[in-house]
This record gives structure tokens, sequence and C-alpha cells, in this order.
């Protein structure tokens, strides 16, 4: 495993409780790859893993891409986010996985998805996010 700015960062609680987990980096493309635990509590009636929690998902990937491309140096606060729902997530291991399409000055574009073990891809998305100085972003 590559050692990434993540390493240096305790994980909040809102990923710890999606099952965060680094899987792969590679900073100088702005590329990551992340692994998340769909649970059960997840689950809309349907028993399906809910929308709003893969839309967590997500933004819980394609920030951490900036993050790493920036070695740290930059967190970034969603301005907006788009979401495309493309096959219903079951119970079980999600991947996602974004790329830094273009890092601005005071504002970063970021693509995402998540799959399913098998490949299948779940979401996509899309964010613009604001720039700001990890030093005072992070407390």
């Amino acid at each position: 495993m590559i050692a990434t700015a993540l390493d240096r960062l305790e994980a909040p609680p809102s990923s710890k409780l999606l099952g965060w987990q680094l899987l792969d980096a590679r900073p100088e493309q702005g590329w990551i790859r992340i692994g998340f635990d769909g649970k059960k509590t997840f689950c809309n009636p349907a028993g399906f893993i809910q929308g709003g929690i893969l839309g967590a998902m997500l933004d819980d990937t394609m920030g951490p891409a900036v993050f790493v491309m920036t070695d740290g140096r930059l967190y970034t606060a969603t301005i907006s986010m788009t979401v495309n729902f493309l096959a219903p997530a079951k119970v079980g291991r999600i991947v996602g996985e974004a790329s830094v399409t273009q890092l601005g000055k005071t504002v970063a574009f970021v693509e995402g998805r998540l799959m399913a073990v098998d490949g299948t891809v779940l979401a996509t998305a899309t964010t613009s996010a604001r720039l700001v100085e990890a030093a005072k972003a992070i407390r």
C-alpha cells in the first residue's frame, strides 16, 4: 500500500460508520480507491442500500482524492454533487473510485463511482468542491 496524507489523519465518525478503508491511491494522478461496508442497517424497505448512504460513500471517496493529490494541503467542502444511480446496491463490500478532473485555485472538480465486488457499477457522481487549506479546516 502506498503512503498518503490520509495516514496522518484520523478517520471521522461518519467514515468509520461507512466502513471506510483506503485500498489504493495514485496521488500524482489524483486517483483513489476506497472500500466501504454495505451494512444491512443501511438498507431501504426493498432491501437495497439507501441512496443517501451511497451518496455519502461517493462524497467520502471524491474529497479524499483531492486531499491525497495535494499531500494533505487542501481539504474540500462540497459545493454541489450530482449522483446517478445505475444499479441496486446489495449488502456487502462496495468499492469507490474517484479521479480529480481539474484542480483550480479555489475549486476542484472530481468524478467518482461505486462498484459491487463483481464490478457492477452501482452509482456515479461528479462534484465541485471549494478548496480550503487543511490547516484551517481540520482541527
